[in-house]
């Protein structure tokens, strides 16, 4: 499928390169997450030295400087992990970037900690109601992908200059949403690597 670019993507920066923080092991379990401070596991290192390297060198190609983009990231300790071993494998200082509670993954609420399997065991109608509309399934004391997609078009909004942010995969999901014509069932499901960089530029996405 075609998507276009919207106008949400015609004021945002350029460029922006989104980098979602390495694997958990609550990653790899298949654990609900959202805003539990799970650091990474040595799988999610190897996987943000990578993206560093490759940020490294995809600026050095395109003859872009370090000190010409702001580095922003979520307050989690996944994604702050994730940032400072970035900016190691580029020759930078650890902990130079600035943190921003929007860039907190979608929360799961009362399902945080928990598997899919776990919750069809134990809350059938909530494993049912989340397949039937994961854009708008709301957690008991969590938030849905369309509320987390307001929080980060709000975000969004505020950018002025070109950027490497480290954040979630919802976020991912999202972002990639408002700035290109995807519809709003598809938005919960694309793709969110974790060894992959996500490059917003000439009103395309692209990865590195």
């Amino acid at each position: 499928m075609t998507v276009k670019a919207t106008r949400a993507a015609q004021l945002a920066p350029t460029p922006i390169f989104f980098i979602r923080h390495g694997q958990t092991d609550w990653n790899a379990e298949g654990r609900m997450q959202g805003q539990q401070d799970i650091p990474l596991n040595e799988k999610g290192r190897g996987q943000a030295r990578r993206n560093g390297q490759a940020l490294k060198a995809y600026l050095e190609e395109h003859n872009l400087k370090p000190e010409d983009l702001t580095f922003m990231c979520s307050p989690l300790i996944r994604t702050r992990e994730t940032m400072d071993l970035v900016r190691e494998e580029m020759g930078l200082e650890a902990g130079d970037y600035k943190l921003d509670d929007r860039l907190k993954e979608i929360t799961f609420g009362s399902l945080e900690g928990k598997t899919l399997a776990e919750i069809d065991e134990e809350a059938p109608h909530l494993g049912e109601a989340r397949k039937a509309d994961k854009w708008g399934f709301v957690p008991p004391e969590g938030e849905s992908y369309k509320m987390l997609s307001l929080r980060i078009e709000g975000w969004l909004m505020t950018l002025s200059k070109p950027l490497v942010v480290v954040s979630h995969g919802g976020v991912m999901r999202v972002l990639r949403g408002l700035l290109l014509d995807y519809p709003s069932d598809e938005i919960p499901v694309l793709n969110v690597p974790q060894d992959e960089i996500f490059l917003w530029k000439d009103m395309q996405e692209n990865w590195i």
